[in-house]
């Protein structure tokens, strides 16, 4: 069954361009009940593979990497054809000031949201079970993500255009899928016909990097560097 389950469970997340370690896959089974529905292991498999580090658990083909000389800034533009996977390390909104970023975080902190140029103080209801908060307004950015693929290369990557599931609410670690991308000056430049958001994230990134935004907010913008776009 074992080796049965490597193979089908291979070809399942091949199917998604993703490629995990065969000790990973192997790992994993090890933790699952030999009785488990196929169905039901592809899809815990694919669930544990989007949350761990890339970098520790996939095994790409060099199609699905970045290139080695990628960050030479000296090339004005190339295209990669892809697919790519990546994780996302970092995301910073560059439409707003970062001081206008950080009154954002205090006036959530506060329970605060902005209708129009009311301020309206959001309440959570005693008897609500949904277990989740009013959304705040996002930001439309546009966006600068640090990225990093399987073999642990970083790069900077741009969102210009808005792409669905991108923005500074998202779970740090989370999956993309990049195909056909055009790479300016070491700067890759994101397009919601070349992204694909697969989910995922990482919990050891994710926390802290969210408690810690209002502080590095306010560093850099103390820096001199709270400037938009």
């Amino acid at each position: 069954m074992a080796s049965y389950a490597i193979e089908e469970l291979m070809q399942h997340l091949a199917a998604r361009n993703l490629h995990p370690k065969l000790a990973w896959l192997q790992s994993f089974l090890s933790t699952q009940r030999p009785n488990t529905a196929l169905a039901a292991l592809k899809q815990t498999c694919l669930f544990r593979l989007l949350a761990t580090d890339i970098t520790a658990s996939l095994d790409p083909p060099a199609a699905s990497v970045l290139p080695a000389d990628i960050l030479r800034g000296t090339v004005q533009s190339r295209s990669l054809a892809g697919p790519i996977i990546c994780q996302v390390l970092d995301i910073e909104d560059i439409g707003q000031s970062r001081w206008s970023q950080v009154e954002a975080i205090e006036a959530r902190e506060r329970g605060e949201m902005t209708k129009g140029r009311e301020i309206v103080r959001v309440i959570e209801p005693e008897n609500d079970d949904s277990g989740q908060a009013a959304a705040p307004a996002q930001s439309k950015g546009p966006f600068k993500l640090l990225l990093q693929d399987a073999k642990g290369l970083q790069i900077y990557a741009l969102d210009l255009q808005g792409i669905d599931g991108l923005n500074i609410n998202m779970s740090m670690g989370v999956k993309l899928l990049l195909r056909d991308i055009e790479v300016r000056r070491a700067v890759v430049m994101l397009g919601p016909g070349n992204v694909q958001v697969l989910g995922g994230k990482l919990d050891a990134l994710d926390k802290p990097w969210k408690e810690g935004r209002k502080d590095r907010l306010i560093k850099a913008a103390n820096a001199g560097g709270d400037t938009a776009g």
